[in-house]
């Protein structure tokens, strides 16, 4: 059988990919790699290209196969696409973790970093040489080998786990939905919300309208809904997902692997010398110490908390004489937040949707990348596909083609939630020529109504660009080497730079008139829309910021200091809550058992990262402030600085670089409205 994933190309084949292909394309390559590999370490290590070069090439190989297969099980879930994603994950794993413990190539890596071969390097080889050292030691190279054999089986049981973690939720979030016959229940929601329910009620052969809790369907009822019975049944659904409570109780219970999952990673780091996980996490970060990272968020916290009391006691009060409530619940916070918002600013997310249609969002958008980075962003119409809402993109500058980028932007069954950038083919030298990046972003955006453009919220509007700015880190990165080119090698607490970065030109009344005009009319913005949005932009701004700290410092602590046996997630969940939150959701609520940031992606006691990236991406765009927006030169100086070394040097000498000094917290207060 010929198989697609084996077949060289700069674009995955997707029609031709089948469920069928993904275990033997895997099964092969891995087998090929062990062999070559075997035959390199045997051979003296005179040059990069003898064995470096060689190995990212495999490598390279290997992950343009998996990328979409771990893409597909993303956004086309299947019960066939899932069991072969799951049926390669173990072989993955122990292949990766041969490679780490492999002591004939840490030899002939560490001999030639001591040789007068690696002196004539550039720099950025040099940087892959470092890293690499670095990550045998941390893949247990100096460990004896029973403890190498533990670290092999913790690895493979802990991708297995959180791979689990992220069915459930998926399971979860699709295994309930709510049956409505009355549309007096359903007051307040929008249009193009309706209408998808309607069609979603048509689907199963029923009468009336079917709610999911795809998140545009549930923030809708939060925001919207005037039945108070009906947003606390959502909210109910939603806050105890994969739990042991709500409506789908013991399902789809994460309990349990929460707690398999930190004891796995404690025993990991203890492994490997590491106090916990949080320690073992920072080996590879910005930040130096627990200590620092759990001081800079507190001290957040302290200047924005008394700003977010104030803000609740608004609130309450407002929800108190407009809704007669005596007690405001969880569910009511969003709705009552915008009511107040309107109140105050006379505007709304659902009254602004007409003037942002995706296609001038995303005109807007590359004429935005355009003017900064001299990049130029176009649409190739036909190219090969796995669902029809997917859109490909070329970008170039100056006439040279330099990546390519899928867009995959609403909502669908069987679609992981939330939004993301990933790779799908990553810079690099190959055989005398430049391979071109190509990054996957996914958003889950709320669908087109029938003959219309899809609408989106201001808020969906800064996530788009926020994903972009990720992709533009993938994709217009310089470096010629996989492991450091794009986001590859960046450390993990700076690599939100970008995206956080680009976020702020969606609140410059000079980009707003390129990305927005009323879909129907093609009218601009009212200036006094705008400005009433430039008002509300700090609105509730210390509540969000102390429940991004509450997240941050639940996943920091909990992994700096986890017991098995004796430490209970709710219980640190609980007195995080106490000493950050000013408003304590019910007793009911399991959040930590669908927060897939830490128990199912990147983030395990790295989710600091938003916060700390933040104070990088605010500090740095106050230098745009100052010498303004859409000054070339201070785009260029940024995309040579951050956007095209990847991670070629330490992001606080490229910062440096870049902004002349290292940077100030007073910046990202001062973006985030709050009076420090």
């Amino acid at each position: 059988m010929s198989n697609p994933l084996l077949t060289p190309a700069a674009l995955p084949p997707f029609s031709a990919i089948k469920a069928e292909h993904m275990v033997p394309a895997i099964e092969h390559l891995l087998e090929r790699n062990r062999a070559r590999i075997a035959e390199l370490v045997e051979q003296p290590m005179t040059d990069w290209q003898s064995l470096v070069g060689e190995i990212e090439h495999l490598n390279d190989e290997l992950a343009q196969a998996w990328s979409p297969v771990s893409h597909l099980n993303a956004v086309r879930n299947s019960d066939e696409v899932r069991e072969a994603y799951n049926a390669c994950l173990p072989k993955l794993s122990e292949y990766f973790t041969e490679l780490g413990q492999n002591e004939k190539l840490y030899q002939a890596f560490e001999a030639f970093s001591a040789s007068d071969a690696f002196q004539k390097l550039s720099s950025p080889q040099k940087k892959v040489i470092t890293n690499s050292l670095r990550d045998f030691r941390l893949a247990g190279i100096g460990l004896e080998k029973e403890k190498q054999q533990r670290y092999a089986e913790l690895q493979l049981k802990l991708s297995e786990l959180t791979t689990k973690f992220s069915e459930n939720v998926l399971d979860a979030t699709q295994g309930w939905v709510k049956h409505v016959t009355d549309d007096a229940d359903l007051a307040g929601l929008p249009e193009h919300v309706l209408v998808a329910a309607k069609s979603a009620a048509e689907e199963r052969e029923l009468e009336g309208w079917v709610l999911t809790l795809d998140f545009p369907v549930y923030y809708a009822v939060m925001l919207q809904a005037e039945s108070r019975e009906l947003r606390k049944e959502f909210y109910s659904a939603y806050a105890t997902r994969a739990s042991d409570q709500g409506p789908t109780a013991g399902q789809w219970d994460n309990s349990n692997l929460i707690t398999e999952i930190l004891t796995l990673r404690l025993e990991l780091a203890q492994l490997l010398g590491f106090a916990n996980y949080a320690e073992y996490s920072l080996a590879t970060k910005m930040a130096q110490s627990t200590d620092q990272v759990v001081q800079f968020l507190e001290d957040l916290a302290a200047r924005s908390r008394p700003q977010a009391v104030t803000e609740l006691d608004e609130l309450r009060a407002f929800a108190k004489e407009s809704g007669n409530l005596e007690s405001v619940e969880a569910w009511d916070l969003t709705f009552y937040a915008e009511k107040l918002k309107q109140q105050r600013f006379n505007i709304s997310q659902q009254e602004l949707r007409p003037y942002f249609p995706l296609p001038r969002v995303l005109n807007g958008l590359f004429e935005i990348t355009d003017r900064l980075f001299g990049v130029k962003v176009e649409e190739i119409a036909e190219f090969d596909t796995y669902h029809a809402d997917v859109r490909l993109f070329e970008l170039s500058r100056d006439g040279e083609v330099l990546a390519h980028c899928y867009l995959d932007p609403f909502a669908r069954s069987g679609k992981r939630g939330g939004a993301w950038m990933d790779d799908c083919r990553v810079r690099r030298q190959k055989d005398g020529t430049v391979q071109l990046p190509v990054a996957y972003l996914v958003c889950n955006f709320t669908p087109p109504l029938k003959g219309e453009p899809a609408l989106l919220t201001h808020d969906e509007v800064t996530t788009l660009f926020h994903e972009f700015g990720h992709g533009i880190h993938h994709m217009l990165t310089q470096m010629e080497h996989a492991d450091i080119s794009g986001i590859n090698g960046v450390a993990w607490d700076a690599v939100e730079l970008p995206s956080q970065f680009l976020e702020n030109w969606c609140w410059e009344p000079e980009a707003l008139a390129l990305i927005s005009a009323h879909y129907q009319t093609g009218e601009a913005l009212p200036q006094e829309k705008l400005d009433r949005l430039l008002e509300a932009k700090h609105f509730q701004s210390g509540m969000m910021m102390v429940r991004q700290l509450e997240f941050s410092l639940f996943d920091f602590i909990l992994h700096r200091d986890f017991e098995p046996g004796r430490t209970e997630v709710q219980t640190v969940l609980d007195k995080v809550r106490a000493e950050v939150a000013v408003m304590s959701p019910p007793s009911f609520n399991r959040f930590q058992h669908s927060f897939s940031h830490i128990f199912a992606g990147g983030y395990a006691a790295g989710y600091y990262s938003y916060k700390w990236a933040e104070v990088l991406s605010a500090d740095a765009f106050s230098r745009f402030e100052e010498e303004g927006i859409f000054n070339a030169e201070t785009g260029a100086s940024f995309r040579k600085a951050i956007l095209e070394k990847g991670g070629s040097e330490e992001p606080m000498e490229l910062f440096v670089e870049f902004r002349g000094r290292e940077p100030e917290v007073d910046a990202l207060l001062r973006h985030s409205g709050i009076a420090a």
